[in-house]
């Protein structure tokens, strides 16, 4: 499976941006899609992934929503209230294996390029 990430971008602190994953090739049906960032000077961390349902970093939880489309071949995250310390590089990635623990990076086989959000105070 190849994703591609887009969407990133400059926002000032408390507006919104909206990131997708596309895989090419096929849908998305039964892979568990995470979505991941990382600063710099910092570790590759959780944001959120949707399976059966959605989970989310504590971080994020009540300003970041992950969706899939009906076609299946695009999740979304959508980021409102950004603060700059959600500044990072953000990354997307699928596992279509496991049955917990897709909180951890290693889960996941499959992952997009990143795509870069900034946050300005």
């Amino acid at each position: 499976v190849q994703l591609q990430a887009s969407g990133g971008g400059l926002v000032q602190a408390g507006g919104f941006l909206g990131l997708s994953c596309a895989a090419s090739g096929r849908t998305l049906t039964g892979y568990v899609v995470g979505w991941f960032r990382q600063a710099p000077g910092k570790e590759r961390e959780f944001v959120a992934y949707i399976n059966l349902g959605a989970v989310y970093a504590d971080s994020v939880k009540g300003r970041f929503t992950i969706s899939r489309d009906n076609g299946k071949k695009t999740v979304h995250l959508q980021m409102n209230s950004l603060k700059p310390e959600d500044t990072a590089v953000y990354y997307c990635a699928a596992t279509s294996f496991g049955s917990s623990g897709y909180t951890m990076p290693a889960m996941y086989s499959y992952w997009g390029q990143g795509t870069l959000v900034t946050v300005s105070s």
